[in-house]
């Protein structure tokens, strides 16, 4: 065999489990095209978008505003131009550190796309015409997703867009459409609609974000509506219409609406046509998707698939530890198995992020709890940054005090999850939260408010029952 192990995808789950097969002592070889070092994540997706929030947070000024007035701006005219500079810069700079990082780790970077011919062996493209034939004992499949894009829809990267092209747009649009309120329809609307776009949100279902929590989801609509955009729930997209100065979308119930762009963001799609698979006895479902075990290994023994190609989560967090643990399996060593607990941000304006169960769920499960909240606009914290509409909340079993589920909404929110994911994760209790000294002042604090507020609650219902 050429390789011990051949990673298909250079994305979280590639970059990871390549290095760490490499640190395990196995000669790897990593496929990849070569203007896509650090897959989709880092070239068009997660790192881009990410950046873009960044930039749009600073040039309008938004987060200063309740400080300067609702007038303020650090720059008057922004333009595509200001948004992509930095997103390049940043960009350029990750894919040096990964390109460092394979290197340093002596995994050898095989430029082009792969398809099976057999189960050990991969055809590797460059894409100008030369192939080359190469072996593996194990091979891992993290060649990531693409948006899916509907066959009757006419996408262009201008008019008509997905999330992959949102960035080669030539200027920021006066109005927009966001088809599909899922987490990156709804992290685009945000910042868009902070630009200044006038934005309206389709969407089938009647609400957004649906695996969040219901107070918070509401908070961020009431924030978004602020920012001028448009929610049609319950709607779907029947075709839209392209004409020279701009789109007219038409909905399934006879409302025609007027954009200069439309965005697509109708889920993605696995990226595995090009790879051949039944050459390697595997399949995909209709999505694209690989099916795999709790090891992350597929039909075929010794073949593996990690990240979003093998579907939900499909966030780079859980793809890196699917990476790193479907190539400790593949090299037979030992490992802990992914903790159960696993934080969810999404990168709105303001952000979200929780761990755990939302109330909803616990309500269903007749789980009893009690909820403990702090607002950031009773933190000095929270005024000295301007933000007043930031929330913490944290549900507690009123039987053994654990932590149930942490919910955040505000600055930082992806951030402060964390400390809230270290005291589930080790067992601990609100008590914890209560007695521990946090700095101040701090964003951070705002889970001893939480607790505290926890365990009144609990004091006054014991206080009536003893």
């Amino acid at each position: 065999m050429d390789f011990d192990v051949l990673v298909l995808g250079s994305g979280p789950g590639g970059q990871k489990a390549a290095i760490a097969a490499a640190k395990l002592g196995a000669e790897v070889g990593l496929v990849e095209r070569r203007n896509m070092i650090g897959g989709v994540c880092i070239n068009t997706g997660t790192i881009p978008s990410k950046t873009l929030r960044e930039a749009v947070l600073y040039l309008t000024g938004m987060s200063q505003r309740e400080l300067y007035g609702q007038s303020y701006r650090v720059k008057e005219e922004i333009t595509i131009g200001d948004l992509t500079a930095r997103t390049s810069h940043v960009v350029g700079r990750e894919v040096d550190v990964i390109r460092s990082q394979l290197s340093r780790n002596g995994v050898h970077v095989l430029p082009g796309m792969g398809r099976f011919t057999d189960q050990h062996t991969v055809q590797v493209s460059d894409g100008s015409g030369q192939e080359r034939s190469v072996t593996a004992d194990k091979i891992v499949i993290a060649t990531g997703t693409t948006p899916a894009r509907p066959s009757s829809v006419d996408f262009d990267a201008q008019t008509i867009i997905d999330s992959d092209s949102i960035l080669s747009l030539d200027r920021i649009p006066r109005t927009m459409i966001v088809v599909g309120a899922g987490v990156i329809g709804i992290e685009y609307a945000s910042m868009f609609a902070a630009l200044g776009t006038k934005v309206t949100v389709i969407e089938q279902r009647m609400r957004m974000l649906e695996f969040c929590d219901t107070e918070v989801v509401e908070a961020l609509k009431y924030h978004l509506r602020d920012l001028a955009v448009t929610f049609r729930f319950g709607e779907t997209v029947s075709g839209v219409e392209r004409y020279k100065n701009g789109t007219v979308t038409i909905l399934e119930s006879g409302k025609k609406i007027p954009a200069d762009t439309v965005m697509y963001s109708a889920g993605r799609q696995g990226m595995t046509d090009h790879l051949d698979l039944p050459a390697a006895g595997l399949s995909a479902d209709k999505r694209g998707r690989i099916k795999v075990d709790a090891n992350f290994r597929t039909e075929v023994e010794h073949i593996y698939a990690v990240g979003d190609v093998i579907g939900f989560p499909a966030l780079a967090a859980t793809s890196m530890e699917q990476g790193r643990l479907a190539a400790h399996h593949a090299c037979g060593e030992p490992v802990h198995e992914m903790h159960e607990l696993q934080p969810i941000g999404i990168y709105t304006i303001p952000e979200i992020s929780y761990i755990g169960r939302t109330e909803d769920e616990l309500t269903e499960q007749r789980i009893p709890f009690e909820v403990g909240v702090s607002r950031y606009r009773e933190l000095a914290r929270g005024q000295i940054i301007g933000d007043s509409y930031g929330v913490l909340k944290l549900l507690v079993s009123p039987e053994d005090r654990s932590l149930l589920g942490v919910h955040v909404f505000g600055t930082g929110a992806t951030e402060l999850v964390h400390i809230g994911q270290a005291v589930m994760g080790c067992g601990g209790t609100v008590d914890y939260l209560v007695d521990t000294v946090f700095n101040y002042p701090t964003l951070a604090e705002s889970y001893k408010v939480a607790a505290l507020d926890a365990t009144n609650k609990m004091r006054q219902i014991s206080m009536l029952t003893d």
